[in-house]
């Protein structure tokens, strides 16, 4: 698919404070922080969730464990069932207090896909959803509890998050598809 740039969204620092800003939401709404943990979807979700990790750190001088969750198994869209998972969970999500934690909310098809695969790990006390931008066109029933920022999209328009530690370089995009 090729898309056109519109505009930018979101600069780096604008990524970074709005992370900052959701470390404390979450550190709001965490009633045993002793009990959070954070696991990001494969792609971006996992240097967010890394990202939010240390922001949450250095304000509760506190490590907050970090995983992240392979979805390719999980897909609707898929017939294929890869062998292998690219999940990494190196803790236990039983009784815990889980933020699962990706770039862009769409159509809620990635987040139940992510919400299976957090499953196969455990029974986590309660699960909520962080995202860095949801742009609307829900296609089932799921909300975020923590949002970045809200971008009403056009179907034909895709936001493109773009992080350092995956494209080398920090930004949100609206760009729309070019036929």
């Amino acid at each position: 698919m090729e898309t056109r740039e519109k505009v930018q969204l979101m600069s780096a620092s604008e990524v970074d404070r709005t992370l900052v800003r959701l470390a404390h939401e979450i550190l709001e709404k965490t009633a045993d922080p002793k009990q959070l943990v954070l696991v990001g979807i494969k792609r971006r979700g996992v240097p967010l969730a890394d990202r939010l990790a240390r922001k949450i750190a250095e304000i509760e001088h506190r490590e907050v464990p970090v995983g992240s969750v392979d979805i390719e198994r999980h897909r609707d869209d898929q017939t294929r069932q890869p062998v292998t998972s690219g999940a990494s969970l190196p803790f236990s999500v039983n009784g815990k207090d889980v933020v699962l934690v990706d770039d862009v909310l769409h159509t809620g098809r990635t987040v139940r896909a992510g919400l299976e695969a957090l499953l196969e790990y455990g029974r986590p006390a309660r699960v909520q959803l962080l995202v860095l931008i949801d742009r609307g066109h829900r296609e089932l029933p799921i909300e975020a509890r923590y949002v970045g920022r809200t971008v009403q999209t056009k179907a034909t328009e895709v936001i493109e998050v773009k992080l350092m530690e995956i494209d080398g370089t920090e930004r949100v995009l609206l760009a729309e598809r070019v036929n």
